[in-house]
Order: structure tokens, then sequence, then C-alpha cells
């Protein structure tokens, strides 16, 4: 809990390293698992997911995360053969915001509604995962960031059930601001 509280902090202090991903040239699971981890963006929307799944429970606590991670796949594969995919970062940030306003204001959209939502802020986040992966060893680091992915969604389910009800609002305005602070810092 202290780590999730320092990142949304640096998120809001520290936009410019947010959106840094470095270090990830080798092909290996560590890379990938370190890429999602290593950018308050990606840490916010996949925790997000994860409460947001816990938040409104029954087909979206499994629906929800898998729609991301699915689409979040094929966005790397894309990002990774240089297919374009305009407004990715914008895409991002309004993951982390559009997400974290959910949460906080306990809206209860329809699975139908949030899977192709969920979707394309999955693709946008893979993309970026493909497109800043190694030249070799695709297939390691993939696994990596899908395995890091999954557990922060896991992360935000256990840590949602764990909380009151009137905290996971908070949390959501938290994410939804942590966002917006993410993308007026330039």
């Amino acid at each position: 809990m202290k780590h999730l509280k320092k990142t949304i902090a640096a998120a809001a202090l520290l936009p410019s390293v947010a959106m840094a991903h470095p270090g990830h040239e080798a092909g290996t699971v560590m890379a990938g698992i370190a890429h999602p981890l290593s950018g308050a963006d990606h840490i916010l929307a996949m925790v997000a997911i994860g409460l947001m799944a816990v938040q409104l429970g029954g087909r979206a606590l499994w629906a929800v995360p898998a729609g991301f991670v699915g689409s979040m796949l094929v966005g790397a594969t894309m990002g990774a053969h240089g297919v374009p995919f305009f407004s990715v970062e914008p895409l991002i940030l309004a993951s982390i915001i559009v997400l974290g306003a959910i949460v906080a204001l306990s809206a209860r959209l329809p699975v139908a509604a949030l899977v192709p939502m969920v979707a394309l802020f999955g693709m946008a986040h893979g993309w970026a995962h493909g497109a800043e992966g190694p030249a070799h060893g695709m297939a390691a680091y993939f696994a990596g960031f899908t395995l890091a992915t999954a557990g922060l969604h896991v992360a935000g389910m256990v840590f949602g059930r764990v909380i009151h009800r009137f905290a996971l609002r908070g949390l959501g305005v938290a994410t939804a601001a942590a966002g917006l602070a993410l993308a007026f810092a330039g």
C-alpha cells in the first residue's frame, strides 16, 4: 500500500518520470515485468481496472480485466511491428482519468459498454509496451508485461475488496486527479 501512495505522489509531482519507461533493452520476462511497473501511468490505469472490476462485481469481475489484457496483447503486437496507433499517449492519460472517475462515481455502466472502452485503453497501453520493447526476445518480454498487468489488476481487486466503499471512491478521485496532473504537466 505504501508503494501505491508513493506512485500516486510521483505521478502528481514528477509526470515526466511517470511517462518514461527506460531500461527495457533486454527481451526477458523481468524486462517485461519492469515495463508496466516503471510508469505511474500504467500502474494507475491497471490498478483502477481491478478496483472498477470489484466495484461492479458479477461478470465484470473477470470480463473487464480479461478484456484489458487481451486487447493489450493485440496493441503490443501492433506496437512491436510498427503498426501506427494514433493518440496513444492521450488515450493512456484518458484511461487513468476515465477509469478513476468511474470508480470515484461508482458508475454502474453495463459490461457491454465497458469492455470495448477498456479494450481501447488496453490496446493503447499495449501499443506502448510493444513499441518500447526489445528487438529480440519478444515472447519473454510479452509474458512479463502480461504477468505484471494481471498482477496489477489483481492488486486492485484485492485492495478494492479490503477497503471501505468510501475509500474506494476516494481512490478513484485520486486516480483521476493523478491522470489530470500527468495530462497538464506536458
